[in-house]
């Protein structure tokens, strides 16, 4: 609130607190689009290591298509959530190097431009009618070893894009819940969740093999992160604002309601499916608990992320 003392032109500026949520659904989506662009980045980089490229046949063009389409949904978002998305030109015109935001808007430019490149050299490689219409084909075909080389690189920065988020969190006043070392596993595990989870989908002509690391993955992540959850839930005790934070959750109501069914649809479930079908492989049921995985991830991180706003700041 402004006003001006036309006598003296004075301007008296009073800080009113925002009552309620500020950071809501957009940014929520944001996070759980993140963590589908750089996972699927992460899990394909361990599944060529694990198994050879004919094991899977459209893993070099498919993987890097998802995580540009999440990409660009997280950066979509990123953006229309601002007051004034103009703004933004300044962290790359005039970049304060000291700020989580402009060094993670950069890693994610960058790690965005060259998943945009190898989306394009995989779609020419699988596709000789893409080529066609490519302008730059005859490059691409002539350097498809350019994959190779962007990969690594790629793989390098999907860790920090997919983790800076939870520095940001962290820098947050008065936000004693999202602690740096909790957020940062906790979006590393979301990562592996949803970067297994997405590939499931795709992943209906790969060998047994290959469905059964992915079926590994997303048992250990969901595991992990559950008991994350659960450890945070129930031993939070660093500071009398977190326990106060999470009593909108223990106390009952639809934060309550929306959690344990985040826990029951996105972890334990897919847990016991994905533990099964390593032992005998079901892909209706692994792709069913890859759907319940993305599921309740977005709900998990929809409380996660809402709980601490609704704490008064006075």
């Amino acid at each position: 609130m402004e006003s001006t003392i036309h006598a003296t032109q004075a301007i008296v500026s009073l800080d009113v607190p925002l009552q309620g949520i500020i950071w809501g659904w957009m940014i929520t989506l944001n996070m759980w689009a993140k963590s589908i662009g750089t996972g699927v980045v992460l899990i394909g980089a361990f599944l060529l290591y694990r198994h050879k490229k004919d094991e899977m046949p459209n893993l070099r063009w498919i993987m890097p298509l998802i995580s540009f389409i999440a990409l660009n949904v997280f950066l979509l978002f990123t953006l229309v959530d601002l007051h004034q998305p103009y703004r933004m030109i300044n962290i790359f015109l005039h970049p304060n190097w000291t700020s989580a935001i402009t060094v993670g808007a950069w890693m994610a430019s960058l790690f965005t431009g060259l998943i945009t490149v190898m989306m394009a050299i995989g779609l020419a490689d699988a596709f000789p009618e893409f080529r066609k219409h490519c302008g730059v084909a005859k490059k691409v075909r002539a350097k498809s070893e350019l994959y190779e080389k962007l990969f690594p690189f790629v793989v390098f920065l999907a860790i920090p894009v997919t983790l800076y988020t939870a520095i940001i969190m962290a820098e947050s006043s008065a936000r004693e819940l999202w602690q740096a070392p909790t957020e940062v596993m906790q979006m590393m595990w979301a990562a592996f969740m949803a970067g297994s989870s997405a590939l499931i989908f795709v992943s209906g002509s790969w060998t047994k093999e290959a469905r059964r690391d992915l079926a590994l993955v997303l048992a250990i992540s969901v595991f992990f992160s559950f008991m994350m959850y659960m450890g945070e839930y129930f031993f939070s005790f660093k500071s009398s604002e977190a326990e106060a934070t999470l009593a909108f959750v223990h106390s009952g109501g639809e934060y309550n309601v929306e959690f344990w069914f985040a826990m029951m649809l996105g972890f334990i479930i897919p847990f016991f499916i994905a533990m099964s079908s390593i032992k005998s492989e079901n892909k209706t049921l692994l792709r069913f608990a890859a759907i319940l995985s993305l599921v309740g991830l977005y709900m998990a991180k929809d409380v996660w992320l809402k709980i601490p706003q609704l704490l008064p700041l006075s």
